[in-house]
C-alpha cells in the first residue's frame, strides 16, 4: 500500500465506471478504498472519506493524463 498515492476522491461508485473501464484496458495498478463500504452504506460515504483512488507511484502520470481527457468534452453526439 506504500507504493499506492490518493489522486481521486469521488462520492458514489457510478462516478467512476468509466474510468475504471479505460484504467483496465491501460493495464493501470490501482484500487478504490471504501468501495465495498459505501456500496453497501452509500449515505456513510462523507464518513468515510469518499471513496480514493489509490494508484501505483509509477503508474500516476499515465492515470492523471485520462482523468484529464475526460474532462473535455468529445465530438460523439446522440443522435
Amino acid at each position: 500500500m506504500k507504493h499506492f498515492k490518493t489522486i481521486a476522491i469521488f462520492q458514489y461508485p457510478a462516478e467512476y465506471a468509466v474510468l475504471q473501464l479505460l484504467f483496465d484496458q491501460e493495464e493501470l495498478r490501482y484500487f478504490f478504498q471504501n468501495e465495498t463500504m459505501i456500496s453497501v452504506f452509500p449515505f456513510y460515504s462523507n464518513a468515510f472519506g469518499g471513496i480514493q483512488l489509490k494508484v501505483h507511484i509509477e503508474d500516476i502520470e499515465e492515470a492523471e493524463e485520462i482523468i484529464k481527457n475526460l474532462d473535455h468534452p468529445s465530438n460523439l453526439k446522440i443522435v
